[in-house]
């Protein structure tokens, strides 16, 4: 293991354990943060102005370069085992939060995918879609090596392909096109049939 990866876990896995109401903001933040981009999701669909279809359209893409970065995640650990901290390290000299099974730990899934739905909003969605699913993925992140789950460099890993497919499915907008009309068909917002979003 590298000295990066090691002296990073153990000091943000330091914070663990020392103060009940910082474990459990770090459980939080590590268990939860997938039923936190639903809620935020939803919020945004449903408060944006009703014939706003470029954003509606922006999340879309969000949530497909989600599943995108999920899918190189799982190419990338056919290639390269990677053990979670947890599972190598000496006891007693880790804390952890929550449990996990010791699958591959790169790149950090969770990671992935706040950062492909954070990446796939920027310059795109409106502000605050922007400012908070960044934010969150940020704390996602960190949490999860708080948690001792994680080692730093899995999470970078995680930002690299997260980055890298919420830009790249900008490329493919247009093909995401009738899901966007689709949602916006359901709920009866935009002009699905003949808008084609102006991004």
């Amino acid at each position: 293991m590298n000295s990066f990866d090691t002296l990073g876990y153990h000091f943000l896995n330091n914070l663990a354990g020392r103060n009940s109401a910082l474990d459990h903001i770090i459980i939080f933040f590590a268990n939860y943060s997938l039923e936190l981009y639903v809620l935020l999701f939803v919020i945004a669909w449903f408060t944006l102005p009703k014939k706003d279809v470029n954003h509606r359209h922006a999340l879309v893409i969000m949530g497909a370069a989600g599943v995108l970065g999920l899918a190189l995640n799982l190419l990338i650990s056919q290639f390269w085992f990677r053990a979670r901290p947890f599972t190598v390290l000496q006891q007693g000299t880790f804390t952890q939060l929550i449990s996990h099974s010791a699958d591959a730990s790169f790149p950090s899934d969770h990671t992935t995918g706040g950062f492909a739905f954070a990446a796939g909003s920027w310059g795109k969605a409106d502000y605050w879609v922007r400012i908070s699913f960044t934010l969150l993925a940020v704390l996602t992140g960190v949490a999860r090596i708080c948690a001792g789950i994680h080692w730093p460099t899995d999470v970078l890993g995680g930002i690299v392909v997260g980055t890298f497919s919420g830009r790249i499915m900008w490329k493919f907008s247009p093909l995401l096109q009738p899901l966007t009309n689709l949602g916006l068909r359901l709920f009866h917002f935009g002009q699905y049939e003949k808008h084609q979003p102006n991004f």
